[in-house]
């Protein structure tokens, strides 16, 4: 831990370099507390405390769970850290979470109260476009504002122009980017398609979509199954990618595979938020 570098330069370097952390706050003081109001912290996913302060041993247990917790589901936490007596009359325990607030005893002698508010801060999720078709470029340009970290691979022979994207590729032959979570759109659309699935299907992916025809897949699987290629590795592509909007033009048709990776890149976050609301409700 290094208490003396700059905790917000330090945030803004690991966010260029795309490293997960979560970020500790106090933002609130009761009594004889180590650490005052508007401490931070940096927690690296192992545990470590890379920069800041946020008190001693009384919080740093219950801080540095909430952070993994927080960096393994990517949802914010409040924790309030608590003398017994003051949980017992909250008519709390520790370990509960009551209208989004987590509560943990405070074990020092000082008895006095903090509350952290701890945020994930997690690498964009990377969506790679193989192909340099119009629907590839009109993923690469409506991606961008939704968050995600775009590479389009592609012969740059084939692009007219080139895409205003995070990083560019000439060929299906790249290093895969070390993201927590990556989403792949082949629309190659006659133009390199076998050997873009093939670089498509060398890694893991939340989500695989061709921009193709469900028989156009269908050969393409035979070829792929015939070098021996698992079934069910090409059986992970959807196709034809995205969800049924009545799409024509190829913006429309990026818009219904980035609501289909929306739908993928969201699945239990929403859920997790609606369960929240609900206990504020009741």
């Amino acid at each position: 831990m290094n208490a003396h570098v700059d905790v917000l330069d330090l945030v803004s370097r690991l966010k260029a370099a795309e490293e997960p952390f979560a970020l500790a706050t106090v933002v609130r003081t009761v009594s004889v507390t180590a650490a005052k109001a508007g401490a931070k912290a940096i927690i690296r996913p192992d545990g470590r405390i890379e920069a800041g302060w946020i008190g001693g041993g009384c919080a740093r247990g219950a801080t540095l769970k909430a952070a993994r917790e927080a960096l393994a589901d990517g949802q914010s936490r409040l924790i309030s850290i608590q003398p017994e007596d003051l949980l017992a009359e909250l008519g709390v325990k520790p370990g509960d979470d009551r209208d989004g607030v987590k509560f943990a005893k405070n074990m020092c002698p000082s008895q006095g109260t903090m509350d952290i508010f701890v945020e994930p801060v997690m690498p964009r999720p990377a969506l790679l476009v193989l192909g340099a078709s119009p629907v590839a470029l009109a993923l690469a340009e409506q991606a961008k504002p939704l968050g995600f970290h775009v590479m389009l691979a592609a012969p740059l022979g084939d692009l007219l122009t080139a895409p205003e994207v995070d990083r560019l590729v000439d060929g299906f032959a790249f290093d895969v980017p070390q993201t927590v979570r990556r989403f792949v759109v082949i629309s190659t659309q006659g133009k390199g398609d076998e050997a873009a699935l093939k670089a498509a299907l060398a890694f893991e992916a939340d989500y695989r979509g061709f921009v193709g025809s469900r028989r156009k897949m269908a050969s393409l699987r035979e070829k792929l199954l015939g070098e021996g290629i698992a079934g069910t590795v090409v059986d992970s592509v959807k196709a034809p990618a995205g969800l049924d909007l009545g799409a024509i033009t190829p913006e429309e048709i990026a818009l219904s595979i980035l609501a289909e990776i929306t739908l993928a890149r969201r699945q239990g976050q929403r859920a997790q938020g609606t369960e929240s609301l609900t206990r504020k409700g009741n």
